[in-house]
């Protein structure tokens, strides 16, 4: 369900502007359509190079994309390679794994359930999946809908159980979203529900249960039929067992320890993160994406309303949690709309304001090898969202 639909395609003359070439060289991809002037944009780069270049360089990233939309147009840039074997560059229409941004894709569908009166957020999880939450003082009878979407459920993250380094050494294993739910469960819950807040990834295997078991079909297939294709976004999957990447994309890589050389992790079964975080996607598509959702084109003004209720994380930069969606503020004053994403190969971020700017960016090194990864991924994200505020 797509409310006020607004026309998502056309015609677009590209100005395509080649900045260097090779690795540690940045490339532009400018598709104007504002009223921005050419030094405003050419300072906007700067900034962003900048960062990207960092990340590639002194973070150790093989390579990074960011793409941005605002009143001027649409821009990306890259920077490093797509490929530490032969050196090949990022494209700009790269397809990269997004880890946990599927999170707003699984929490839209449950919102779009509950504007059809068919998911209650406040209704317990036993109602949905009977005796599927249980032991160790996991109920699923004083949990809520609401809770799983919001990480206050108090149930641990099998992510917290599920080794990195099994996954490294065996990508291509299947995993069945029960089991890793099993697993999680087999340990006592981190508080009772309601009464904290700690990142979860099991409260959207049973998010996608949910949807399974309402619908009568699978988590991505309402995905795709209610968000992939009625925004036309033609770069993003659901990939459920396939371990490519269709289409044009960088190898994913990892750092198995701080002094390995990094492991190509392109192939990898999507089953070790399911509907908490296995979907693929591009900057231009999580752009729209973010636009979209946060202009109330996918749900209903009162649904949207509870995404955006949020409450503390603890997080000392001020970010809040929604319902599938965190809030952050900008340092040029207001606040972003977004998620992000970590899955092996891929660290990914994006967000978009109220006022229609939106940027999504990528570096195929996941988890990252370090703090500073997701440092200066956030500081590009904000750079580019404040790009197109007067006097920035």
């Amino acid at each position: 369900m797509i409310k006020n639909r607004r026309a998502l395609g056309g015609a677009i003359l590209v100005l395509t502007l080649m900045v260097g070439t090779g690795a540690g060289t940045a490339t532009a991809y400018d598709l104007p359509g504002g009223d921005g002037t050419a030094d405003a944009r050419a300072d906007d780069h700067a900034r962003l190079r900048a960062i990207l270049h960092r990340l590639t360089t002194v973070d150790g990233g093989p390579g990074a994309l960011i793409e941005t939309r605002d009143r001027r147009g649409r821009t990306v840039l890259t920077d490093g390679v797509a490929n530490v074997r032969n050196g090949a560059p990022i494209r700009g229409d790269s397809r990269f794994r997004i880890g946990s941004i599927t999170k707003t894709f699984v929490a839209t569908v449950v919102l779009q359930l509950a504007g059809e009166r068919r998911v209650a957020l406040d209704a317990p999880v036993e109602d949905y999946l009977p005796g599927v939450v249980r032991g160790h003082g996991n109920d699923g009878r004083r949990i809520t809908v609401r809770q799983l979407l919001q990480h206050t459920s108090g149930l641990p993250d099998f992510l917290a159980h599920l080794r990195p380094q099994d996954i490294v050494a065996d990508p291509l294993a299947h995993r069945d979203p029960r089991d890793l739910v099993d697993m999680a469960l087999a340990h006592h819950p981190d508080f009772e529900p309601g009464t904290g807040w700690r990142y979860s990834s099991t409260g959207y295997l049973l998010a996608g249960m949910i949807i399974e078991r309402v619908t009568g079909r699978d988590y991505g297939e309402e995905v795709r039929r209610r968000v992939i294709e009625p925004l036309g976004l033609h770069a993003t999957y659901v990939p459920g067992t396939d371990p490519r990447i269709p289409g044009p994309h960088p190898r994913g890589y990892v750092r198995p320890g701080e002094d390995a050389s990094l492991k190509d992790i392109t192939a990898i079964s999507p089953t070790a993160g399911g509907a908490a975080g296995e979907m693929i996607s591009s900057g231009r598509d999580l752009n729209r994406f973010f636009d979209a959702l946060i202009q109330g084109r996918l749900l209903y003004p009162a649904e949207l309303r509870e995404m955006q209720r949020t409450r503390p994380t603890g997080s000392d930069d001020g970010r809040r949690y929604g319902l599938g969606m965190e809030s952050r503020p900008l340092p040029c004053g207001g606040v972003y709309w977004g998620h992000t994403g970590d899955f092996p190969g891929f660290e990914t971020a994006g967000g978009a304001t109220a006022q229609g700017r939106r940027a999504s960016i990528m570096v195929n090194l996941g988890p990252g090898s370090s703090d500073a990864q997701s440092d200066d991924m956030r500081a590009a994200l904000e750079t580019a969202l404040c790009a197109d505020r007067p006097g920035t």
